[in-house]
């Protein structure tokens, strides 16, 4: 325990004058007095010689008890000089209508996401944020190391929030934007898609060519199955699978990745996805030292909590025993 303001325990000096003027009245044999009717009862009861000291005793306690919290006590947990990572990471994903297909479980808008959500909490240290996109994008969390903050938006992401479509240029220039005046040793966008670039403003390669200039590296995904995977659509009778082909752009999610210094992978089903995350989580791991710092716990209030209970017992004592000095 440490004091914020030493130079006030100075002030345990009245109490400690006070106590040698109550002993020196003491050694003059002064005496308290109580009418009463008959004080030989009292005289014979050894309560009486203790109790007549205790409202000097807890008033003395208390005035130590407000030195001590005015001296602000503070308890700290010194911590070493660490490493830790020092990547910035935003994870771009892919939200239009295609991403709930069946061929991952349960689909792959709600697969990615779990998985997501692991990668998230395997790193602790890094700054992370989550960019979605469909025909447009917007960021659904900026960089951050609240993990708490990140994880509940990633739950929050689904499809249907904006306008349908497929704009990977638009998401990936959106993550790109997110971290342009990051300091961090290393930045890093995971793009994650099942789809064809078909709309959005600005084009796949400006946006590699872009995160090229800001020394941004790219990983991309290419999410679903070979061949065909079952949709979701509305029939005559509801909702119903129905078999559909899967078109993935990899030429460009492979050209977007290899001009910015990336990797592309192609995910075909959870455990696949999985272990891309785990791929890219060993991979992307940059040491950084950080000093080392006190974490410090206020005290003050415990000790302002006895000298107010020490306050109330000598008014009850006051009370029980009156006249008392």
């Amino acid at each position: 325990m440490k004091f914020e303001y030493p130079y006030l325990l100075w002030l345990l000096a009245v109490p400690a004058l006070l106590l040698l003027h109550y002993l020196w009245l003491e050694l003059r044999g002064r005496r308290p007095h109580l009418r009463v009717s008959s004080v030989l009862p009292l005289k014979a009861s050894p309560f009486f010689a203790v109790a007549r000291h205790l409202p000097f005793v807890l008033r003395t306690a208390a005035l130590v008890m407000l030195v001590l919290a005015l001296a602000r006590p503070r308890s700290s947990t010194e911590t070493e000089k660490t490493d830790t990572e020092g990547i910035d990471i935003v994870l771009a994903m892919d939200v239009s209508t295609s991403m709930l297909a069946r061929d991952f479980t349960p689909d792959r808008i709600s697969a990615a996401k779990d998985i997501a959500i692991e990668f998230i909490a395997q790193r602790p240290s890094d700054r992370m944020g989550i960019v979605v996109f469909a025909g447009e994008s917007y960021t659904q969390c900026p960089l951050t190391t609240d993990r708490a903050a990140l994880i509940n938006l990633m739950k929050e992401v689904q499809t249907d929030l904006i306008e349908d479509g497929t704009a990977i240029g638009n998401g990936l220039a959106t993550a790109v934007a997110r971290m342009k005046d990051s300091d961090a040793k290393s930045r890093v966008i995971i793009l994650l898609t099942d789809g064809v670039n078909n709309s959005g403003e600005i084009s796949p390669e400006t946006a590699a060519e872009i995160a090229k200039t800001f020394g941004v590296r790219v990983y991309t995904i290419g999410v679903g199955a070979n061949g065909e995977a079952p949709y979701p659509v509305m029939g005559p009778w509801g909702v119903e699978l129905r078999n559909m082909k899967v078109e993935i752009d990899e030429e460009l999610l492979k050209n977007i990745a290899a001009g910015t210094g990336g990797r592309y992978f192609r995910a075909t089903d959870n455990t696949k996805l999985s272990e891309i995350y785990s791929e890219i989580n060993k991979m992307e791991k940059v040491r950084t030292t950080v000093d080392s710092f006190p974490v410090y716990k206020e005290l003050f209030g415990r000790f302002a909590v006895v000298a107010l209970i020490c306050l109330l017992l000598e008014l009850a004592m006051r009370l029980i025993v009156r006249r008392l000095p």
